[in-house]
């Protein structure tokens, strides 16, 4: 079975229901403190966590008196805007005392969708994660719609780890693990140690939700099980209100794992190498040297472009021989990148009238 500190990356999924108290509506001070000191030893050890957190509703709901019943769309996005100030400051005020900077990181569905936004989010995360943070993911409640929201956080959080190449991602819940039935209600239902492949038999035996805060039941789970696993990331289902649930979780606490067959890096150069490319680039003899080498493709080793494309949008790269090397998902559009052809990457911005990206191609989104 996995175990938590053989992860390079963590992305670590919280629901409503751990971080507010049911009764007063207020928020579980101790609890968030036992798991900051979690996160805290996870990267004493090098590792890199991004917390996929719920609760904004549930907070701001009381402190604007609203009913702990369903909440029209329009209620729901005024208690997310109140109570994703009193999150954000809880988070910050729990990781202080550690000396880790937290990062507050707003999405919403279409965010993923498109490949521009894409980029946005994936180079925003990196960026942060290489500087020490711990970024706070949450969907932006005060817009999302339910036309394009996720609807629940577990595939949120799915959508995240994969976006950030993520080993494990640990859906901390209110139950111990997938089961063979609901446990509440079948007393011989019995619970998976291990799903090495999610059947139609596994979807089957999946519930509903039945907290009266959190919207994702075990199927929502599942969804996000067979999102993660497909991009190369291990999942894990554990009961996350005990203190300190992460230290618990590694020491043995009850749990399911979703194993994933390929890792996070090569799943995602198998997606991109199966996109339809919409251009054409290629590249010099000695650009063509550097991506066999492991390295970007930068501006100054292009030497000509072809097609019409949109930034995000993948395209073929060639050897000066017009031999294909590969596709990658372009950091800018035709236009653009016809305009810094040849150039070095000090020369972007005077060329574009902006600041770019040293990188056309980077090398995580390029399949060689």
């Amino acid at each position: 079975m996995a175990t938590l500190t053989a992860a390079r990356r963590l992305v670590v999924k919280i629901g409503s229901a751990l971080l507010v108290d049911r009764k007063t509506g207020d928020l579980r001070a101790e609890w968030l403190r036992s798991l900051a000191q979690d996160v805290a030893w996870l990267k004493g050890q090098g590792m890199d966590v991004i917390l996929v957190s719920s609760g904004s509703i549930a907070l701001g709901r009381g402190v604007l008196g609203l009913p702990r019943t369903a909440l029209p769309l329009e209620q729901s996005q005024a208690a997310a805007a109140v109570g994703q100030i009193r999150l954000a400051r809880a988070y910050e005020e729990a990781l202080d005392p550690h000396k880790i900077t937290t990062a507050q990181v707003l999405v919403t569905l279409e965010d993923s969708e498109d490949r521009r936004r894409y980029l946005n989010s994936r180079a925003t995360l990196e960026t942060l994660l290489s500087l020490g943070a711990v970024p706070i993911v949450n969907e932006n409640d005060t817009v999302a719609t339910d036309e394009i929201r996720y609807g629940d956080n577990d595939r949120l959080a799915a959508q995240i780890a994969v976006t950030v190449g993520a080993d494990q991602l640990i859906l901390l819940s209110d139950v111990d693990g997938f089961y063979t039935g609901n446990p509440n209600e079948d007393p011989n239902a019995t619970r998976f140690d291990v799903v090495d492949r999610i059947t139609p038999e596994i979807v089957a035996m999946a519930g509903d939700a039945v907290s009266g805060l959190s919207k994702g039941g075990m199927k929502t789970k599942l969804m996000a099980a067979q999102m993660a696993t497909a991009g190369g990331c291990a999942m894990a289902i554990t009961e996350g209100s005990p203190l300190n649930p992460l230290k618990t979780l590694e020491n043995g606490a009850n749990c399911t794992w979703f194993t994933a067959t390929l890792d996070p890096q090569a799943a995602r150069k198998r997606w991109i190498a199966a996109m339809k490319p919409r251009g054409e680039i290629t590249v010099d003899a000695g650009a063509a040297r550097a991506l066999e080498g492991g390295k970007s493709l930068l501006p100054a080793g292009v030497t000509t472009i072809s097609g019409s494309f949109g930034r995000g949008d993948p395209v073929a790269i060639l050897g000066p021989d017009g031999r294909r090397l590969g596709q990658g998902l372009c950091r800018y559009t035709g236009d653009e990148a016809r305009a810094i052809r040849g150039r070095q990457s000090s020369e972007i911005e005077a060329t574009l009238g902006y600041p770019g990206r040293a990188a056309l191609i980077h090398r995580d989104d390029m399949a060689l």
